[in-house]
């Protein structure tokens, strides 16, 4: 992939992940929408959708593999804030790998 964000022609993170976090969360200063979201225990949500067999968050947009974004990009909770693409071997390329895409190498060092 040359030039730009992999992330936005991808998405297969946010459907293949669960993405659960601290209640508070949605309290917090990116205040996650709490409509979006389903509990998972007493101190834990998750993005509706992801806690799911076949698991697609209710906030992506558009089709994996080919043009995606999140509809709360600006309120995404930690674990989609946290998230590292261009890990190869890690979460990235084996969400990437259950969609049928191709891994992501290392990004390049700036010299």
């Amino acid at each position: 992939m040359s030039g730009g964000n992999p992330c936005l022609s991808c998405g297969a993170c946010c459907a293949f992940f669960r993405v659960s976090f601290y209640w508070g969360e949605v309290h917090s200063d990116f205040a996650v929408p709490e409509a979006l979201t389903e509990p998972v225990s007493y101190t834990r949500l998750a993005m509706a959708g992801t806690n799911q067999p076949s698991p697609r968050c209710v906030a992506l947009e558009g089709e994996v593999g080919t043009c995606v974004s999140c509809s709360i990009y600006e309120n995404r909770p930690s674990p989609c804030r946290d998230f590292e693409a261009h890990d190869p071997g890690g979460a990235c390329n084996r969400a990437r790998a259950a969609h049928g895409l191709p891994p992501l190498e290392e990004p390049p060092i700036a010299a």
